[in-house]
C-alpha cells in the first residue's frame, strides 16, 4: 500500500514540476511572444484603462480624456483640435498615434520607466503609472494668429525663437479635428476615409512633413555661401554678373522680374531679388561649398526631430553648373519644409548660430515633478557673425525698401525675404508664396522670433510680389504677437 502511495506522490510531484516549468516557459521565456501576439488584447485594454496624460500649450491643457464605459475605456479628446493638430497629432484606438502623441507616448500613456517610483518598477509589477504631461514651447496667441492668417488656405507657418530654438508656432492649413479619430467604430473609419480622400489633404502636416521649392527665399542661403566662401567681399560692390544671364552649358536665358540687375551688387540682388546675380554667384561658389553651407543650415538632414520627425529638405549633391545655378535660386530639385526656412531666418537673426528647433520644453509626472527637460543646444554655425550681420542688413533693406514692405512693424527692426516657388508642368501653376523673416523690438537686445510662411493658394503670379502680398502680412501678424 505504501509503495502505491509513494508512486502516486512521485507522480504528483512530477506533475507539479512540469506545471512550474510550463508556467516559467509561458511567463518568462515566451512572455514577449505572447505580449506581441495580435490576439492578445490585454495590453491594449490596459493602455486605455486610465486617462491619457495631457499636452499643454501656454500652461493650459489642449487635450483630455472621455470615459466611454467600454472595454477600451478612455478615448482621447482635443480642445481646439484643428488649431493644435499640427502640434499634438492624434491618439487613436484604431489608427495609433502621430506627432507629439507618438513621440512622447511613453510619458502620456504612463509606461515611461522615468515615471516609476523605483527603477524596474513597471517591469516587475507589469503596471503603469498615471499618464504624465508634455509641456510645449508653443505660444497660444501666435498659433491663433498664424492659423487665422492662413484662413483655411493651403499653407503653413513655422516660428522659432532664434536664441533658444523653441518653436513658438507650428501651423498647417487646412487642418482637422483629431477627436474624430480617437475611438473605434464606423464613425471613426468613415472620418478616416473622408479626411484621407480630401484633395486639400487636411491631415498632411505641411509645416514639417511637406517640402516645397523655396524659390527666392533660398537666396539668403546662397548669399551666405557667397560671403563665407569669399566670392563676395564687398556686398555693395558690383558682382560682375551681367544680364541677360545664360545658364552654363546651355542657350537658356534666366529671366529677372526686377530691373537694374545687370552687374548688380549682392545688396541690390537680395533687396530686389535678382535671379541672374544669385544664380551666377551659386556657380561661382561651386557645388562643394554650396553643399557645405546648405547642410549647415539643416538641408539633407534626415534625422531632425522636434521630437516628431521632420521631412528632410533637399539640395542635390551632384549637379551640373546649369542645375546648380537654378538650385541656387531655390529652383530645380531644391525643396524645403517651412520649418527649415524658419531655421534659415533664425540663423541669420542669431548671429550665425543655428539652435536646434524643439517643440517640447519639458515632460512631467502627473504630480508635476519634472521627468525630462529639453536643453537648447547648437545645431551648427552656418556662418560667422560678420556674415550674419551683413545678411541681417540685407533683409532689413528688403522690408524697408524692397519687396517685403508689407512686413514692416512700427517700433521694431524687421528683416525679411520674399519668394515664389514655380510649380506645375512648365511652371504653369500659380506660384507658392514664401516669406521668411525675423523681428527685434527696438528696445530689445536680441530678435524675438524668426518665421517662415508658405501659402500654396497664392493669388499673385509675379515673382516675389506673391510672397510680399500673400505671405508677408501673415508673417507680420505672427511677429507682432511675438513682440508683445
Amino acid at each position: 500500500m505504501l509503495r502505491h502511495i509513494r508512486h502516486a506522490a512521485a507522480f504528483c510531484l512530477l506533475l507539479l514540476v512540469a506545471l512550474l516549468v510550463n508556467a516559467a516557459r509561458v511567463q518568462v521565456f515566451e512572455a514577449d511572444a505572447y505580449d506581441k501576439n495580435p490576439a492578445n488584447r490585454r495590453d491594449i485594454v490596459a493602455r486605455y484603462a486610465q486617462p491619457r496624460g495631457e499636452i499643454l500649450v501656454g500652461g493650459v491643457s489642449v487635450t483630455g480624456s472621455r470615459d466611454t464605459g467600454q472595454q477600451l475605456r478612455f478615448e482621447r479628446t482635443y480642445t481646439q483640435g484643428p488649431l493644435y493638430a499640427p502640434v499634438t497629432g492624434y491618439a487613436s484606438q484604431t489608427y495609433g498615434t502621430t506627432l507629439i502623441e507618438n513621440a512622447e507616448d511613453g510619458v502620456l500613456s504612463g509606461t515611461d520607466p522615468m515615471l516609476a517610483p523605483l527603477p524596474l518598477w513597471n517591469e516587475t509589477t507589469h503596471g503603469r503609472q498615471p499618464g504624465g504631461r508634455v509641456v510645449t514651447t508653443v505660444r497660444p496667441s501666435m498659433q491663433r494668429v498664424a492659423f487665422s492668417g492662413l484662413a483655411g488656405r493651403r499653407g503653413a507657418v513655422a516660428a522659432i525663437e532664434p536664441a533658444t530654438g523653441k518653436i513658438l508656432a507650428l501651423v498647417s492649413s487646412p487642418s482637422y479635428d483629431p477627436t474624430q479619430l480617437s475611438g473605434t467604430g464606423t464613425a471613426v473609419t468613415t472620418a478616416w476615409s473622408r479626411l484621407n480622400g480630401e484633395i486639400t489633404q487636411p491631415m498632411l502636416n505641411r509645416a514639417i512633413r511637406q517640402t516645397y521649392p523655396p524659390g527666392s527665399a533660398f537666396k539668403i542661403v546662397t548669399a551666405a555661401a557667397a560671403l563665407e566662401s569669399g566670392k563676395v567681399r564687398d556686398p555693395s560692390a558690383p558682382t560682375g554678373i551681367g544680364e541677360p544671364y545664360v545658364l552654363p552649358g546651355t542657350t537658356t536665358t534666366l529671366p529677372n522680374e526686377a530691373e537694374g540687375c545687370d552687374d548688380a551688387s549682392l545688396d541690390y540682388a537680395i533687396t530686389w531679388s535678382c535671379n541672374s546675380v544669385m544664380a551666377g554667384l551659386g556657380v561661382k561658389v561651386g557645388l562643394s561649398k554650396m553643399v557645405d553651407t546648405v547642410e549647415k543650415f539643416g538641408f539633407n538632414d534626415t534625422g531632425i526631430e522636434i521630437p516628431s520627425g521632420v521631412a528632410a529638405s533637399n539640395f542635390d549633391t551632384h549637379m551640373s553648373d546649369d542645375q546648380l545655378a537654378l538650385s541656387s535660386i531655390g529652383q530645380f530639385d531644391t525643396r524645403a519644409t517651412p520649418l527649415q526656412m524658419a531655421m534659415v531666418a533664425a540663423a541669420v537673426a542669431n548671429g550665425g548660430e543655428l539652435r536646434s528647433p524643439h517643440l517640447v520644453d519639458r515632460t512631467t509626472a502627473s504630480d508635476g515633478d519634472v521627468v525630462s527637460r529639453t536643453g537648447g543646444h547648437t545645431y551648427d554655425r552656418p556662418m560667422n557673425p560678420g556674415t550674419a550681420q551683413r545678411l541681417r542688413q540685407m533683409m532689413v533693406d528688403v522690408v524697408a525698401n524692397g519687396t517685403g514692405t508689407n512686413a514692416a512693424i512700427d517700433g521694431a527692426t524687421v528683416g525679411g525675404k520674399t519668394g515664389t516657388a514655380q510649380h506645375g508642368i512648365g511652371n504653369s501653376g500659380t506660384p507658392y508664396a514664401w516669406f521668411i523673416a525675423w523681428a527685434q523690438a527696438d528696445d530689445a537686445a536680441q530678435p524675438a522670433v524668426a518665421v517662415a510662411v508658405v501659402v500654396e493658394d497664392a493669388k499673385a503670379d509675379r515673382a516675389d510680389i506673391s510672397g510680399g502680398g500673400d505671405a508677408a502680412p501673415i508673417a507680420r501678424a505672427v511677429m507682432e504677437e511675438a513682440l508683445r
